[in-house]
């Protein structure tokens, strides 16, 4: 993690593999089809993003094949179904509480895709305590671009295209900031 205890790019990858196991034991092969599709979704083809294998997850005893104890530095085959450990749980959980980075990037864009896709397997309140946190990233996030844009520009052509673009950009966070204000009144009236 960063010195802000958010995430970097290999430990995205990571909650993705033990967030996706968390849910259901899968094929190596898959778990890797499915980091790939969902990541790449998101922001594309990144090499950033290759950095973490699961067989370092493995070796690591986060996750394990199913059925097969531990791993013992044998090749996970394409077919080894794996499951997630209970040291992956809490790595899981770490990974799932780590801080928001701003300015919201590719990668910060990620990371909080994959919380809202495993949002499900925090604690009612851990969730709310996401979602705040997420919509106070993006507070910060609309203050720093609004500070920018309340500077006087000395270039009126490309000082206008810069406002206009700013506007935009904070019109967009903006409407973030409202549907993730909105869930969490959703998610606080939640009693499940």
């Amino acid at each position: 993690m960063y010195p802000d205890h958010s995430l970097m790019p290999k430990e995205a990858i990571r909650l993705a593999a033990l967030g996706m196991l968390a849910e259901k034991p899968l094929a190596y092969a898959q778990l890797a089809s499915a980091i790939r599709d969902f990541t790449s979704h998101i922001m594309g083809p990144n090499l950033d993003l290759m950095g973490t294998s699961i067989q370092l997850i493995a070796a690591e005893g986060l996750i394990a094949p199913v059925g097969g104890g531990t791993w013992r530095g044998e090749a996970i085959g394409p077919d080894t179904r794996l499951a997630i450990t209970d040291e992956g749980r809490r790595s899981l959980d770490a990974l799932l509480l780590a801080a928001v980075r701003t300015p919201f990037n590719d990668i910060n864009k990620l990371v909080v895709a994959l919380k809202m896709r495993f949002l499900g397997l925090l604690t009612p309140a851990q969730r709310t305590e996401q979602i705040a946190l997420i919509g106070q990233a993006l507070e910060s996030e609309i203050a720093r671009l609004s500070s920018l844009r309340a500077r006087p520009s000395d270039e009126a052509e490309a000082g206008d295209a810069l406002i206009a673009w700013l506007d935009h950009d904070i019109g967009q966070l903006m409407a973030s900031l409202d549907w993730f204000r909105a869930l969490a009144l959703d998610t606080g009236t939640d009693k499940s």
